[in-house]
């Protein structure tokens, strides 16, 4: 029988299992029946990753995303992933075993952290949703922390939308298999939020009929 792990969040979803850990990206494809794929390859492309770029995955997973990411960098591009799992250390560093320009840190990403390096984009991806509020600010903080100034980060997540206003098959299916806080997360006004944190936001993109919103900003000099 699998190892069961302690959640530090019992309210979330975004800490996986072992097992779940270990399989993510199969599970997911065959959850979306490959729509995930699809839609990840577009989301990064719209990212406008620059050649030059360094970039901060935050709750970089597998490291599926970043080799997406990476095929738009120069030699001088690199990418540093941070995830808490073993499961995701393990499969990220396999990942890019013959690739010197990734590197995987296993560090929480709610908790205060210096890594003693700024990057030029900070990236996350379906993160945020899955913390309670004081905690998505933590990770706001630690980002900046780590950007250079005039930095980009994009968030990549659910975009704002009131539930009770879809339909009731999505209604449903967010209810059935999203976690509590992502309920919250919904009804906050990002791009509000961003600006206390002295982010600029630069524009957004949006994708499943406006549920989910790539937003982009820039941390003011």
């Amino acid at each position: 029988m699998a190892a069961r792990r302690e959640k530090l969040y019992p309210a979330s979803k975004i800490e996986l299992s072992p097992f779940v850990a270990r399989h993510y990206d199969r599970l997911l494809d065959l959850f979306t029946l490959g729509g995930y794929a699809r839609f990840i390859r577009k989301a990064i492309e719209d990212l406008g990753i620059e050649p030059g770029d360094s970039i901060l995955d935050l709750g970089c997973g597998t490291g599926r995303n970043a080799a997406l990411m990476m095929k738009y960098l120069g030699p001088a591009g690199k990418i540093t992933g941070l995830d808490l799992l073993p499961e995701m250390k393990e499969q990220f560093e396999k990942r890019f075993r013959e690739e010197r320009r990734a590197l995987f840190h296993q560090q929480r990403i709610d908790i205060p952290f210096d890594l003693g390096e700024k990057y030029d984009v900070a990236f996350v991806s379906f993160v945020l949703h899955g913390f309670p509020q004081q905690t998505r600010e933590v990770i706001l903080e630690n980002i900046r922390r780590h950007l250079k100034p005039g930095g980009r980060l994009a968030i990549l997540d659910y975009d704002e939308f009131r539930l009770s206003e879809r339909s009731w098959l999505f209604r449903w299916i967010f209810r059935t298999f999203e976690c509590r806080p992502a309920l919250d997360f919904i009804e906050y006004d990002w791009k509000e939020i961003l600006e206390n944190f002295s982010f600029r936001v630069e524009g957004e993109k949006f994708y499943f009929r406006e549920a989910i919103r790539l937003l982009t900003s820039r941390l003011k000099s």
